[in-house]
């Protein structure tokens, strides 16, 4: 698509556009290198001028992402991403803001700032890539390492509880929550296009493989020979059929799940349909605690519902108050609550 860029030249923009002149350094087959191709093939198919969009991140393998982007960006510190770009996403709504954070980087010391930026409902998009370690300071387990997984800080197996990041996110009232694979490439593009046209908080986590510390972290669920019994796309309006014959299905039996079979071709009336824009998030919920050995393993879209933005709200607050007249910044900071120390 055409985008007008701030000259008012009318260009066509293509991938290339937003490819920066920075050395990619990743290590070989990491899958960062896939998500990053998705996300500059996304946006010059929005319209969009570069210069109206803005890549936040924090630290880790993930965060070295706005370096990699022909467009603006800030590489802040561990945890703060979310909480950067509320900033500068309330001050300048104009901009179209995405954050690159990782599973440790987001889930660790920024669960705070994420599960708040989430519940506020910003317009940002928030991108996750998931590879179940800390892959830059080398291999320590992270807050989605499954349980019992050997790592350098836990060598004899964790004893912590793992984070389900999309369970997280439908609770933190994200109004879009979303899975993709990075070796599933068509799927994350469609995934990120969705997210890239979403008004409001936007959530995708990315299960994305790190070769080096973690390899085959989702092989289980990715590799070619079992893809299509272990995983389950989610589609608006659809039954939730999956199998390499599509002869599976899951049915919703009160608040339990359960898989059931059927002939290929003649599904049965009472499989669960997904509603994506449902307000109540508790079937949502429900379909993200779905997982291996008993069921397949969703990605897609949980949730997509619209509702008033903090940034829309916080300036539509500002145009309501203006209308009472300029404020006096000099008497607000000498009002009656101010007293002289001597």
């Amino acid at each position: 698509m055409s985008a007008t860029t701030a000259s008012g030249l009318n260009t066509q923009l293509t991938r290339k556009d937003f490819v920066s002149d920075q050395e990619v350094r990743w290590c070989p087959g990491c899958g960062d290198y896939s998500i990053l191709k998705a996300v500059q093939s996304v946006l010059p198919e929005l319209g969009i001028p570069r210069e109206k969009f803005v890549f936040v991140s924090g630290i880790g393998c993930s965060s070295r992402f706005p370096y990699y982007m022909n467009t603006f960006g800030f590489h802040t510190i561990h945890g703060r991403a979310p909480a950067v770009a509320t900033g500068i996403k309330i001050a300048n709504p104009d901009l179209h803001v995405w954050v690159a954070t990782g599973d440790g980087d987001a889930l660790s010391i920024g669960g705070n700032h994420l599960i708040h930026a989430l519940r506020r409902n910003i317009d940002l998009k928030i991108l996750m890539f998931n590879n179940r370690i800390y892959g830059l300071t080398k291999g320590q387990y992270s807050p989605t390492s499954v349980f019992g997984q050997k790592t350098k800080s836990t060598p004899f197996g964790s004893v912590d509880r793992p984070f389900n990041p999309v369970s997280l996110a439908l609770g933190s009232e994200a109004t879009m929550v979303a899975r993709t694979v990075d070796v599933f490439p068509g799927h994350l593009k469609d995934t990120l296009m969705q997210v890239a046209r979403h008004k409001g908080s936007a959530f995708v986590e990315i299960l994305q493989n790190c070769n080096v510390f973690n390899d085959g972290a989702f092989l289980h669920l990715t590799d070619k020979a079992v893809r299509d019994d272990k995983t389950i796309a989610l589609e608006h309006d659809r039954p939730l059929i999956f199998g390499k014959e599509q002869n599976r299905g899951i049915r919703l039996r009160g608040t339990r799940l359960e898989v059931v079979e059927f002939a290929p071709g003649n599904p049965p009336a009472d499989l669960l349909v997904h509603e994506e824009g449902d307000v109540d998030a508790t079937v949502a919920y429900i379909l993200s605690r779905m997982g291996p050995p008993d069921f397949p393993f969703p990605i897609g879209v949980f949730r997509r519902v619209a509702m008033p933005t903090l940034d829309a709200a916080i300036h539509q607050q500002i145009a309501e108050i203006r209308k009472r007249g300029v404020g006096d910044l000099e008497k607000l900071v000498r009002g009656p609550e101010t007293w002289t120390v001597k």
